[in-house]
């Protein structure tokens, strides 16, 4: 079995993405007297036949799918090979895509383009948060509104806050009611 590192290929996507791929081909004799007869040399023709089913069949795809489907290119390209070298005696066994290399400029936009969705959806979860947060006010506030009793406990509550902090100074708010009540005394 012969291994041939197909050296790296510039391709353009179908979506006009350029894009370096390179791949292992192996591949044995399989007919000595086709190989000999049929091309002049069938492992030099077999490695260039295979740099053009690689660039073609990657021609055929988005970036995308050829990042998703890497399988399924090497298949389609070991069939494509498989089927062309026949004739010349030779047998592929295996194609492997080795690498997939996005020009560098590509590269950083898709990072920022996927830190910017990130930023988004923390933002999204931000806003969300806070639209709970004024809901749980606003039914509070309703709650200390209606039920002059709740507006005392949360008196008592943030007084028992600033107790707790340990501030020397304890200045205590005085409920208007009772400045209502000295009012009337004095009149």
């Amino acid at each position: 079995v012969v291994s041939y590192a197909v050296p790296p290929q510039e391709i353009l996507s179908k979506d006009s993405v350029t894009v370096s791929v390179d791949a292992v081909v192996y591949f044995r004799t399989s007919d000595p007297i086709a190989s000999v007869n049929n091309v002049d040399d069938a492992i030099y023709s077999t490695k260039l036949l295979a740099q053009t089913t690689l660039r073609n069949a990657l021609g055929m795809k988005t970036l995308t799918e050829m990042l998703t489907e890497r399988e399924a290119i090497a298949q389609l390209c070991e069939t494509i090979l498989d089927e062309g070298t026949e004739h010349w005696g030779v047998k592929v066994e295996r194609v492997e895509v080795k690498d997939i290399r996005l020009p560098q400029q590509l590269t950083r936009a898709m990072a920022a383009e996927a830190e910017a969705a990130r930023e988004a959806r923390a933002k999204v979860v931000a806003a969300e948060g806070e639209q709970k947060a004024s809901r749980a006010l606003k039914e509070a506030a309703d709650v200390i509104q209606s039920n002059p009793v709740a507006l005392q406990l949360r008196h008592l509550q943030a007084l028992n806050s600033i107790a707790a902090e340990h501030n020397s100074t304890i200045v205590f708010p005085v409920p208007v009611e009772m400045f209502g009540a000295f009012m009337k005394k004095d009149n």
